[in-house]
C-alpha cells in the first residue's frame, strides 16, 4: 500500500463530509437506491477519496470502464485532454 498525503481547505473537508453523509444515509433508502449496495459500503472521507483514486487510475488500465470514461471526462473539463 502507498500513503499520500493531501492537504485541503477546511471548507473543502466539511463538503466532503456532509457529502459521504448524503451517500451514507442514500444507501440505506431502499427506494431509488441499489437496496443497500453499493461497490465500497459505508463510506469514510478517507474510502470516498480511495474509490475516487482507484477509479482516476483506471483511467491508464481499464481505459474502457465506465469508471475510467467518467473520470476521463472530469479530466478533460479541466483541460488535461490525454
Amino acid at each position: 500500500m502507498k500513503r499520500i498525503t493531501i492537504t485541503i481547505s477546511e471548507s473543502t473537508a466539511q463538503t466532503i463530509a456532509e457529502l459521504v453523509k448524503a451517500c451514507n444515509l442514500a444507501n440505506k433508502v431502499p427506494e431509488g437506491s441499489r437496496n443497500g449496495f453499493t461497490s465500497h459500503g459505508t463510506l469514510t472521507p478517507a474510502r470516498l477519496l480511495t474509490m475516487l483514486a482507484e477509479d482516476v487510475g483506471m483511467v491508464i488500465t481499464r481505459p474502457g470502464s465506465w469508471e475510467a470514461s467518467n473520470m476521463h471526462q472530469v479530466l478533460v473539463s479541466h483541460g488535461y485532454d490525454i
